[in-house]
């Protein structure tokens, strides 16, 4: 377990869910990850990622972040314009700094339009960067 500075604990079974409506700018025309304007599969990843990296935020020590290293996902339903996603992410287990997540992404009829599992990296941000 990891302390951070706000006294929350790294733990497994944080949680996070991240929402987007689906527009013309995350179609898979506008990204550019197919010929459909249906939610773009990159879209949706980087909604997994964001509730991943969100679900443990506050409980990291000031001054680091995580990193995503590998996802698996599957995109299983296409979801039109002017629908609303929900990805839901929840640390699953913790390896040093190495974490584990499960994610859910739903639409707004309560359907499963993807799963993905995501590892992420505690860095800390200025060591991070100093490697560019």
């Amino acid at each position: 377990m990891i302390k951070s500075t706000t006294n929350a604990m790294l733990t497994p079974g944080l949680t996070h869910q991240s929402h987007c409506l689906v527009a013309q700018a995350n179609t898979a025309v506008a990204m550019g990850s197919g010929d459909m304007d249906v939610l773009a599969t990159p879209a949706m990843i980087a909604m997994m990622e964001n509730a991943a990296m969100l679900a443990v935020a506050d409980a990291l020590p000031t001054g680091d972040t995580t990193v995503g290293a590998e996802i698996h996902a599957t995109h299983m339903l296409p979801t039109a314009t002017q629908c609303e996603v929900t990805a839901t992410a929840t640390l699953t287990a913790i390896e040093g700094r190495r974490l584990t997540f499960d994610i859910e992404a739903h639409d707004d009829r309560n359907r499963v339009i993807g799963h993905a599992s995501h590892v992420r990296y505690i860095v800390n941000r200025e060591r991070f960067l100093s490697k560019l």
